[in-house]
């Protein structure tokens, strides 16, 4: 209780008492009613209006105690979640001429055409070709390497013989199977003829010029041609144990012999009338020893220069 207002009722109670000992004394003494007005008094300054800056009296009201309700425990579910397996596609291979290879194997290629035989020389049948720009899986070699055999390019199914002298080889070739050359064949001769042109020189006369090709498996050593001028029903020969190529008046080239898979160029005898409009028909014979002996082919083309 505030020390002023308990001063005011301290008071009251003195003053009240003070009354009652200057007024005359009743005949009879209720000692209650002194008691209840004490306590009258005291009910009304209780309840009084407060004065102004006072604050009023009376029982304080607890101060609201903020409660904060805990709050309820949740249970928490921890989920897993698996990772997504995400598939990575490959882009598909792209496919052009050449078949794909696999990586890390042996390849070769070559700088100039080459042909690839069933063994390891021009004596074996040619069963395909490398061309540049190419490339083809290499799956051996020769013991002396100047051979590697390859996939033949023309029938990936069979294998072929290459020759290395044009040929780039990438990969391990040291692991490559040394192969063994297969038996070789029976030699067997052979050689393509046709008309390259018409040469003259004056005073010199008239030349046929005639482009040999040896395809067979032997090497050519001496020739025997005769050419014959249908229209004017005129023959001339020739046998000689070297190939001549005359060119021009004064030059002439010639070689020894025609090795299988070579080329070259042969003149005819020398016809004095100018032949051109003629008909002709020329018979090559080509030989494997000089002399136009041994394994011999013969070849007759005809035409008009």
């Amino acid at each position: 209780m505030p020390k002023a207002i308990l001063n005011l009722l301290l008071g009251s109670i003195l003053l009240i008492a003070t009354q009652a000992c200057a007024a005359p004394a009743p005949a009879t003494s209720d000692p209650s009613s002194i008691n209840t007005a004490v306590a009258q008094t005291l009910a009304a300054v209780l309840t009084q209006t407060p004065l102004p800056g006072i604050p009023s009296t009376g029982q304080e009201s607890p101060t609201p105690t903020r409660t904060t309700a805990a709050p309820t425990p949740t249970a928490t579910l921890l989920t897993t979640v698996a990772p997504t397996s995400t598939a990575i596609l490959l882009p598909s291979p792209i496919f052009t001429s050449t078949p794909a290879l696999t990586p890390g194997m042996s390849q070769v290629s070559v700088s100039v055409p080459t042909n690839c035989r069933a063994g390891p020389g021009t004596t074996y049948e040619r069963l395909g070709g490398l061309q540049v720009g190419e490339v083809a899986e290499v799956v051996g070699r020769h013991a002396t390497r100047d051979y590697w055999i390859i996939r033949n390019p023309d029938r990936p199914a069979e294998l072929c013989w290459l020759w290395g002298e044009y040929a780039t080889v990438t990969g391990n070739t040291g692991i490559l199977p040394v192969f063994t050359p297969p038996p070789t064949p029976t030699p067997t001769p052979g050689f393509d003829a046709s008309y390259s042109g018409l040469e003259g020189c004056r005073g010199t006369g008239w030349w046929l010029d005639i482009a040999l090709e040896n395809t067979g498996g032997i090497t050519f050593q001496s020739i025997a041609m005769t050419v014959r001028d249908t229209t004017t029903d005129t023959d001339l020969s020739v046998y000689a144990d070297d190939f001549t190529d005359r060119d021009g008046c004064n030059e002439s080239n010639s070689r020894d012999n025609l090795p299988a898979g070579e080329k070259l160029r042969v003149s005819s005898p020398i016809f004095r009338p100018d032949p051109r409009g003629h008909q002709f028909r020329v018979t090559i014979i080509l030989c494997s020893n000089n002399g136009q002996s041994g394994m011999c082919e013969t070849e007759s083309i005809t035409f008009t220069p």
